[in-house]
């Protein structure tokens, strides 16, 4: 008996580019991987954060009903003045950070916290396929209120583990948890790597988040 893989053909609806009322719901905290970048081999330490939009509802599966579209993006654990996710907290608050303030900053502040949402197009590096990306976040307009939370909040990292959280992300993003450093020790699984990233969560700001 023959044993055949096909291809359905099914193809994944994007979100329609433009603008949107959005909030944080998710905070995936990776670990310390290695990821090639340009050709050399760099340790970064990840986060994955993940935004609904509560205006743009679809139907995922049928005994769901309507859930809102949700879009993700990962970024270094750093806030200095280079990195990405510097850019994206002071594009999201509406002004940089201080000096005491860039130190340390507990980034689980973001849940629950609405902002707006440019999504753009990109094709992928073959040309292949086409994926929505998040081009650029902002606050929320004065007088503009986002609607509530529909899913449910959560934050997964090292000091307060949910195996049922990790359990519920996409194959791709537990094959990149488990390769860091934090997942082989929590897991007595020897570790080849080294850690010299900054973390979060300690000596938290007071920050609008």
């Amino acid at each position: 008996m023959a044993i055949n893989a096909t291809n359905s053909g099914a193809k994944r609806e994007l979100i329609p580019a433009g603008n949107y009322m959005a909030r944080c719901y998710q905070m995936i905290h990776i670990g310390t991987v290695e990821e090639n970048i340009l050709g050399e081999l760099k340790t970064l330490n990840k986060v994955r954060i993940r935004w609904e939009l509560p205006t743009e509802m679809r139907v995922f599966k049928p005994e769901n009903g309507e859930q809102p579209c949700a879009i993700s993006k990962s970024y270094t654990l750093s806030l200095n003045e280079k990195a990405n996710l510097r850019k994206m907290l002071a594009s999201w608050r509406g002004k940089d950070f201080t000096e005491d303030e860039a130190k340390k900053f507990d980034i689980s502040k973001l849940i629950g916290v609405p902002c707006m949402l440019n999504l753009i197009h990109k094709p992928s590096k073959d040309g292949t396929k086409v994926y929505e990306e998040i081009g650029s976040i902002s606050p929320m307009p004065k007088g503009v209120v986002c609607p509530d939370g529909i899913n449910p909040q959560s934050v997964l990292d090292y000091e307060n583990w949910s195996w049922d959280i990790f359990n519920k992300q996409p194959d791709f993003i537990k094959a990149m948890i488990e390769s860091s450093v934090e997942f082989k020790a929590m897991t007595n699984i020897p570790v080849d790597i080294a850690n010299d990233n900054d973390t979060h969560g300690e000596n938290e700001t007071d920050l609008p988040f």
